[in-house]
């Protein structure tokens, strides 16, 4: 019998994205963010989070999505990628869903403009394409020790 995993499913630009509950630590709302100075375009800023000073990264910028405007469902996913907190901000965190290993598919060369190095794979849930992310490559070495900066300057 094949492993069941739960997923938190978010939206971003109207698409269904999923991250595994595991990596999710809370969400929560969007709240003030300080910018730091001389870092990537994709990280906002630092906020406090949990008690923990905290790096935001816009994930619809990660990924080279289209912009859109922050609403009253625009949460912050407070996940723990490479050791660290981050904050992912998204258009809005939706629900749980449990998905089969089985009904994960290899993820395409590029699905939705996104490149398949962000991708765990695909799984069809109730009759939409839900992509996964791999949360561990979305920031790289360079721009974790980018993330470790902002995190010092700001302490």
């Amino acid at each position: 019998m094949a492993e069941v995993t739960k997923y938190i499913v978010f939206k971003l630009n109207d698409q269904s994205f999923g991250v595994a509950v595991q990596q999710i630590i809370s969400i929560e709302r969007l709240q003030e963010i300080t910018a730091i100075p001389r870092t990537s375009e994709f990280i906002k800023g630092v906020t406090e989070l949990r008690g923990e000073t905290t790096p935001i990264i816009d994930l619809k910028e990660r990924l080279m999505l289209a912009e859109s405007d922050t609403t009253n469902d625009t949460r912050i996913l407070v996940v723990s990628i490479q050791g660290m907190q981050i904050g992912l901000i998204v258009d809005a965190a939706t629900e749980v869903v449990d998905i089969d290993e089985n009904q994960i598919q290899a993820a395409p060369k590029l699905i939705a403009g996104i490149q398949e190095t962000f991708l765990k794979g695909v799984a069809k849930v109730d009759k939409h394409l839900l992509i996964l992310l791999d949360l561990d490559r979305i920031v790289d070495l360079n721009e974790t020790n980018e993330l470790e900066e902002a995190i010092k300057e700001e302490n």
